[in-house]
């Protein structure tokens, strides 16, 4: 939303933000860590920076350390400046911005929100006072004031100590570099609910020093990414570092109360006023079996207490949830041709499900299956089984995309796979009435599937239809080509290699794929991010790598194998080049479109290799 967080470089009388145009800049992180090495070059200034920055693993401490290069062989001196511009709790009204000089550092609070920023010219200190030698506290975006950033054009801040309302501040430090020679400074913010967090994390900085809990931090990090348990061997290293990458971003994703959230990225507030930041079930339940999958089955337990404690009353999730377990925002109407209609996608209760067994095979761990079962697993499975029309499938609810209401192979299909999973639960439990209700009720919603959702004319199956006015005798058929529809062989109703499987597949693929770009589209004519004036839909990186699943289910050789690898490496080729994967690309250009990164896409690409790896390997040994 234009409130940037600057830093700035004044030095021999000119002033330069590093957000503008006379920097070069390349992002990067150190490997298998979420340790930034951001460089940045401005030659106008003869400077060069190295910024390693990193979240403390144990506490809200954010760390930042720069290497500062000056490249002029000349002595000279060199200011630096840090400008904050917060809007806590997202509004930018009420805040209030503070000197503090005991400790000689600035802090900015609203309600139980505070930050607490602080400057050290070296790692130890003798005494508990910063190194902050400039700063200013002052309005932003009233009066036409844009901030304090502006008061730090002559290199001098006018050491105002307190604002109120839309604020905004300005710490500053000076250096005296030798000819060609660097220094090293430490930036860091404390984060907590009052005072008191901000000060002991203040003074748990100041005792140990940056350098160590950086260190700390990074260590912690290569320790917990390289013990997962899939062997990579035989990869390729950049599709190694992708797979680590990914799982070290899914942890940034994961609320420690078990909110794993779509995306943090800010873009999409251009689109629609709204962001990425919530939780919704299916996503959350793709991104657990990744997990789990990967080794980190204790990873995913917050997330089922999660879905555990914000089930509805009926038996299903609803749409999407704030990381608090409150409601999140939606468009899903509770009305639809004039009479009640629930808001709600099923897929997303059922998968909740289908992972929580794979959580079971993964651990075998009965206690937390009975401490979930009654709220979670119980009510959901009778949910499925009571929300169905005469015929046994599945009553409208929304598609995947939360685009429009019908029913959906992929979401019936995944109704089908939260069942068959309902019913390994209750046995686990002793529950012979709901184990029961499970084998009723899936046997026969195959059989409905493979009937209703399928299109004999085309020989492939459909991606939905609807009856009109509820009479199962009335259906009309949409025939669009929905990436969707692969969960026919994902959740087991149909194997890989099954003629109605390859049709469906080899169809999606010839009227999906994006030849300027490569890459696999949602569906036929999907406007979401396209740009004015292109016929294509855009690519998307969860899309690509279902394809890239069927060829690894359905291969038979080593050799089959290769179309999926290629699929892999496209997904590698569009994604950041720090590793992070946005959710789709341009078709035309391949810059990448909408959040960055989507949890979900790290998800895939996690699942996708542990599958490539687990079929090379039997392939191999047969």
């Amino acid at each position: 939303m234009g409130h940037f967080q600057r830093i700035g470089i004044y030095t021999d009388g000119k002033l330069s933000w590093i957000n503008e145009e006379n920097w070069k800049r390349k992002p990067a992180y150190k490997s298998d860590t979420l340790v930034s090495e951001n460089w940045a070059l401005n030659n106008e200034l003869g400077i060069e920076l190295l910024l390693e920055e990193s979240v403390c693993c144990e506490d809200n401490i954010f760390l930042r350390k720069i290497t500062i290069k000056n490249l002029q062989k000349n002595s000279r001196e060199v200011r630096l400046f840090f400008n904050h511009d917060f809007h806590l709790y997202g509004d930018g009204i009420g805040d209030t911005a503070i000197y503090q000089m005991d400790h000689n550092v600035i802090v900015h609070y609203k309600r139980a929100r505070y930050f607490l920023i602080g400057i050290l010219k070296a790692n130890n200190k003798e005494d508990m006072v910063t190194d902050i030698d400039d700063y200013a506290i002052g309005y932003a975006e009233r009066d036409g004031l844009k901030g304090t950033y502006v008061d730090a054009e002559d290199g001098v801040l006018s050491k105002n100590p307190v604002a109120q309302g839309t604020v905004d501040s300005t710490a500053g430090i000076s250096l005296q570099l030798q000819g060609s020679s660097t220094k090293v400074i430490y930036y860091y913010m404390t984060v907590g609910k009052d005072f008191k967090d901000v000060y002991t994390l203040n003074d748990t900085v100041m005792e140990l020093g940056p350098e160590k809990l950086l260190k700390h931090t990074e260590e912690y990090q290569r320790n917990w990414v390289n013990r997962q348990r899939i062997d990579l061997s035989g990869l390729e290293p950049r599709l190694v570092d992708l797979y680590k990458r990914s799982l070290l971003t899914i942890k940034t994703q994961t609320d420690a109360n078990g909110a794993i959230i779509a995306a943090n990225d800010s873009e999409n507030i251009q689109f629609n006023r709204d962001t990425y930041s919530y939780m919704w079930p299916r996503d959350g339940a793709f991104v657990s079996i990744a997990m789990i999958n990967a080794g980190f089955p204790e990873f995913t337990k917050p997330f089922f207490r999660f879905c555990k404690n914000v089930i509805w009353w009926a038996g299903c999730l609803l749409h999407k949830y704030n990381p608090d377990g409150t409601l999140g925002s939606s468009w899903l109407p509770w009305v639809a041709h004039g009479e009640p209609s629930l808001p709600i996608q099923e897929d997303e209760t059922a998968l909740v499900i289908h992972a929580l067994w794979k959580y079971y095979e993964a651990t075998g761990d009965i206690e937390f299956i009975k401490e979930v079962y009654e709220p979670l697993v119980k009510n959901a499975v009778f949910f499925m089984d009571d929300y169905k029309y005469p015929n046994d499938i599945p009553v409208e609810s929304y598609d995947l995309w939360e685009e429009r209401r019908g029913i959906f192979t992929f979401t019936a299909s995944a109704v089908y796979r939260g069942l068959l999973s309902g019913e390994k639960l209750s046995r686990l439990v002793g529950d012979k009435e709901t184990y029961k209700t499970c084998i009723l009720r899936y046997s026969k919603l195959k059989k409905a599937i493979l009937k209703e959702l399928y299109d004999n004319e085309r020989g492939i199956f459909l991606r939905g239809i609807n009856y009109k006015n509820h009479n199962i005798k009335n259906k009309s058929l949409d025939r669009t080509v929905d990436s969707s529809v692969y969960g026919i062989f994902e959740f087991n109703l149909l194997p890989a290699d099954e003629p109605r499987v390859i049709r469906t597949m080899r169809n999606l693929e010839q009227k999906l794929w994006v030849p300027e770009t490569g890459g696999l589209a949602r569906y036929e004519n999907d406007f979401y991010y396209r740009q004015e004036g292109r016929t294509k839909s855009n690519p998307w990186l969860i899309c690509t790598l279902w394809l890239a699943k069927w060829y690894i289910a359905k291969a038979k050789e080593i050799k089959d194998l290769e179309k999926a690898l290629e699929l892999i490496n496209w997904v590698a080729d569009n994604s950041l080049e720090t590793g992070i994967m946005p959710e789709q690309i341009d078709s035309l250009t391949g810059e990448p479109l909408s959040v960055a990164p989507l949890t979900w896409s790290h998800a895939e690409f996690l699942d996708t290799i542990i599958r490539y790896q687990e079929k090379k390997k039997a392939l191999y040994e047969n």
